[in-house]
């Protein structure tokens, strides 16, 4: 029997529509007329009960973005189908970069909204079953060995990682949201003497403020209005072993000072005791921020800015990145495999993984987990394909050509066939003769060849660069036009221009001879 369906909109007529169509296939709905309310029924008592949030976008006061922003901050992890008269990509993008599972467009008909309710309901109970299998499997320290990456991007934080590992000053981890900060972390503790001692995390952006010194520090009973038990700290907590602060960069400047000194001198004020108490941690911190920034902008410590800073490390975003895609898609599926495994999905299309490559991730990782996870639960065949990811598709459409035949198109040579359990990307299998070779239809101009002569998979840096001349190329040298089509920064494209010694100045460049 599944929960609640908790409806959030401010039209009452629309509230009307979406409840009798909930009440029509069998469910139970909870419904509130504002963002405020709807938060207040998933802070409650009841939340429990909430299987499904179907959330309005554009509400006065608390809009749908903002609902989806705090259940993020307060770590509600409730599937959210939004819904909004204004179906623009614009709207899809904003909605599903805060998290939302899925998206209706106003009047949606009762059959859409079944079908979303039922894929973010399967979902759910993929996902839960994934955490109790994975609570059964127990711990295990991670290594720098388990971190699934293959690209050169990487290498940097890697080596810097491990000598960080043989070390005891702080660290500081750099990066956008779902880079992977706390696996680094993780990494680190896993791989340095304090590998059997506890590993503490603290998302320091999710603490109300006026409970961080309590977490952090902890309290005595009876020290502030509802401290009726003594509260020992993630500090003491992480006694002998590693605190991993991740977001810093949102902690209050008044508890700033109290972290100074914890990290100064190795001892904490609980609030309300009577004296310090002496810990021995390894502090590891991370943030999406400019610290830098926000010291000059009089939001962060200088002196705990400097303290912290010691030992940085920045990981790069997915979409400086990309040659990791192939590895995660197969790693996330390969995760997802043991909850049905009667069902074990074969591998991806070339064009699907082609296409994902295209895109920009700006939910790096985390984003490519949640829309793997999503795929492989709603497959319907045993291969995913471009059908499987609806949002991703309508983002690159004109980037990625999606319709050409296999075989002819940049989408399949770049990115290969299928994804299959012992191999990451293979066209042809173990390599073709000359005459096989030579048979394979060549592509046109406006496409690449994934293989040599003698049917092997070129080096991937012949191929990005083949990619890159082809893209000047096609736009005539405008630099801007070609780095946002490549997804890559104006300043990554000028690096790997002069990495390939080609004049950017030349503007055209001839096409290469196949």
């Amino acid at each position: 029997m599944t929960g609640s369906i908790l409806i959030v909109d401010d039209d009452p007529v629309q509230r009307r529509l979406v409840e009798a169509a909930l009440t029509k296939f069998g469910h139970t709905a909870i419904v509130t007329d504002s963002g405020a309310a709807g938060l207040e029924v998933l802070d409650g008592p009841n939340a429990r009960e909430v299987s499904v949030v179907i959330l309005d976008l554009v509400m006065p006061g608390l809009d749908g973005i903002g609902v989806l922003k705090a259940m993020r901050e307060r770590a509600i992890n409730i599937p959210v189908i939004v819904q909004t008269a204004q179906g623009g990509i614009e709207t899809v993008v904003s909605a599903m970069r805060h998290g939302a599972f899925d998206f209706v467009v106003k009047p949606a008909s009762p059959d859409r909204l079944q079908t979303a309710i039922s894929n973010a309901l399967k979902v759910e109970a993929v996902e839960d079953e994934m955490k109790r299998a994975s609570r059964r499997r127990g711990g295990g320290h991670l290594t720098f060995k388990d971190m699934i990456t293959r690209s050169p991007a990487m290498d940097r934080v890697i080596r810097l990682g491990q000598k960080a590992a043989a070390s005891n000053i702080p660290i500081l981890i750099e990066g956008e949201s779902g880079v992977g900060k706390e696996l680094v972390a993780r990494a680190i503790q896993g791989s340095g003497d304090r590998r059997s001692k506890p590993f503490v995390t603290v998302n320091c952006g999710a603490i109300p403020d006026n409970l961080v010194e309590s977490i952090l520090f902890g309290h005595e009973k009876g020290s502030f209005t509802g401290a009726t038990d003594k509260h020992i700290g993630k500090f003491v907590e992480a006694n002998s072993g590693t605190l991993f602060l991740d977001e810093i960069g949102d902690l209050p400047l008044d508890v700033q000072v109290k972290l100074l000194r914890a990290v100064q001198e190795g001892e904490v004020d609980p609030v309300g005791g009577r004296s310090t108490v002496k810990v021995d941690i390894r502090l590891i911190s991370a943030t999406h921020r400019n610290l830098l920034q926000q010291v000059k902008d009089g939001k962060f410590r200088e002196d705990l800015f400097y303290r912290l800073n010691v030992y940085p490390i920045f990981v790069p975003p997915l979409r400086d990145r990309r040659d990791d895609i192939p590895y995660l898609v197969r790693h996330f599926m390969e995760k997802i495999a043991p909850t049905d495994p009667r069902r074990r999905l074969a591998g991806i299309s070339a064009t699907a993984l082609a296409m994902l490559q295209a895109y920009d991730w700006p939910g790096n990782i985390r984003q490519l987990e949640n829309a793997v996870f999503r795929a492989s639960v709603l497959a319907e065949g045993d291969v995913l394909t471009e059908e499987e990811f609806p949002q991703i598709r309508a983002q690159v459409e004109g980037t990625v050509n999606l319709g050409a035949e296999p075989g002819s198109a940049i989408t399949d040579t770049v990115a290969g066939a299928t994804l299959r359990e012992d191999e990451v990307a293979d066209t042809t299998g173990p390599g073709l003769s000359d005459g096989e070779a030579s048979a394979r239809p060549q592509p046109r101009f406006g496409t690449l060849r994934a293989l040599d002569e003698r049917g092997n998979v070129r080096a991937l840096a012949d191929v990005e660069l083949e990619m890159i001349k082809l893209a000047i190329d096609h736009y005539n040298g405008q630099m801007s036009e070609v780095a946002r089509r490549l997804g890559i920064g104006r300043s990554t494209l000028y690096r790997k221009l002069k990495e390939y010694g080609i004049d950017p100045e030349a503007g055209r460049v001839d096409r290469l001879a196949s």
